[in-house]
This record gives C-alpha cells, structure tokens and sequence, in this order.
C-alpha cells in the first residue's frame, strides 16, 4: 500500500492526566511543528493547558507536569483557536493517533467546536504506529524503539513531553517515508510503497522543490572569468557547463 507524502504536514502530540476521556481525564499540553516536504519549517505550536483537575501520580510519572505547575494555563477553549489555525485543513502526523485524537476530539466537543478528521493511513491523518507496524510488524514500534531503530538521539527524552515528542517523531516520519534522501529530492507528488520505497516521480519532485531564488556566487568576477576561459580553451562549447551556467 503506497501512502501520499503531503506537501505540508503537522506533527502532533499530547500529554494527559490519563487514559480515557471516560474517566474523566483531560489534555494538559499540546505540541506541533510544521513540516514542508517533510523538512521542519521552524514553526511551532506549543502549550500547557490547565486540566481543571487533579494529577494522578502515574501520568505525573510519566509527563513530570504538576497541577501547582499547570493551575495558572490557559484553559483549552483559550487556545482552541490558535491551535486549530495553526494546523488548518493539512494533513496530521500523530504516533498511536486514536488517543491524541480522542482527546483533541472530547475538549473540541466539551467547548462547542467541530471534530476534527478521522484517523486514515493515507488522508487526513498518518498514523505512524500504523505505517511501522505495516514495515516492522514483529516490532517494537514505541517512539523510543523506532528513535533506537534509526539511530535517532532520543537521550533528552528523560519525560514525555509534547513538543520533544513531536521533534522526535518528525525524525521517525521521515525515515518511514523512505529516510533523509526522500526531503532533499522533494516529496510532492511522490509516495512511500509497503516495503518502505518511493514511487511516483522522485526527480520530477525535485524540479518542484528548488530554490525560488538562486543564492548569490561566492566567486569573484576574476574567478569566474578564469574558470570560463579554461571551459572555452580546453572543453569547448559541447561542456556541460554552458548549460547549467545560467540556470
């Protein structure tokens, strides 16, 4: 099965006081950063958000976010709208999706706000549990355990946390999608098959991809008419040279 690469994509995760929406547990921190063709753009989003309850000792365990630490945060319907701006309709990156999904969904539906999409391999949502599972079925596929499997420095992850989360998991997707090579090609258009390869174009993607301004030369005038004399004197006009000289 080939999954789309999007153009632009957010990848996205959550820290909770627990499990389930059933039991009463609620979001306390989201983080998400922008990816274009699959390279980060540098744009953030980050927040802690005050849970209106208490802490059970196991998620503290796990996250280190105290109520004392989180009492003074926005409540989430004051950051709704920021973050729902900040991801717009693009596609969502997010590792075991159902649950950062289940509670995006509970603190939408508790304020009045619409859904947001379901989760799909390959629509609105890229589960990346799901993809490694399809590569890696014997596993283990834990963020930690594919951070290990491509050789990704994790050694900062001492406490889950939403925006380290998403920096790590940015560095699995790429590698899911076909590894560092498949960003510096461009990956509009392209896709990644079962086993892990592209298909759909690479070379084409990359034409789509360049630079919309060509950087500045680092040569001086004498430099390159010096260069250019010797192409003219010992290649001739048939050199590759002249061809991409002004491109």
């Amino acid at each position: 099965m080939a999954i789309d690469i999007p153009e632009r994509s957010i990848v996205l995760d959550t820290e909770t006081t627990g499990f389930k929406t059933s039991e009463g547990h609620r979001l306390v921190e989201i983080g998400c950063l922008e990816l274009h063709n699959l390279i980060p753009t540098g744009k953030e989003f980050h927040v802690y958000i005050n849970p209106e309850r208490d802490m059970p000792d196991g998620a503290f365990k796990v996250h280190g976010l105290s109520i004392e630490f989180l009492s003074d945060k926005p409540l989430f319907e004051q950051v709704a709208e920021d973050f729902l701006k900040f991801c717009g309709d693009d596609v969502l990156v997010i590792h075991n999706a159902p649950f950062d999904m289940s509670f995006l969904n509970f603190e939408l539906q508790k304020i009045g706000r619409k859904r947001m999409q379901q989760t799909t391999v390959n629509g609105g949502i890229i589960d990346t549990l799901t993809v490694a599972r399809q590569r890696y079925p014997t596993g283990p596929n834990s963020l930690d355990a594919l951070c290990r499997r491509f050789n990704i420095d994790n050694s900062n992850r001492t406490l889950h946390g939403a925006l380290l989360d998403s920096e790590l998991l940015a560095e699995v997707y790429m590698e899911l999608m076909g590894g560092r090579q498949t960003s510096f090609m461009g990956a509009t258009g392209n896709h990644m098959s079962a086993n892990g390869g592209l298909t759909g174009g690479a070379m084409v993607a990359a034409k789509q991809a360049q630079r919309p301004k060509k950087l500045a030369s680092l040569l001086t005038a004498d430099e390159l008419s010096a260069h250019k004399k010797f192409i003219d004197d010992e290649i001739g006009q048939q050199a590759l040279w002249h061809k991409l000289a002004d491109k």
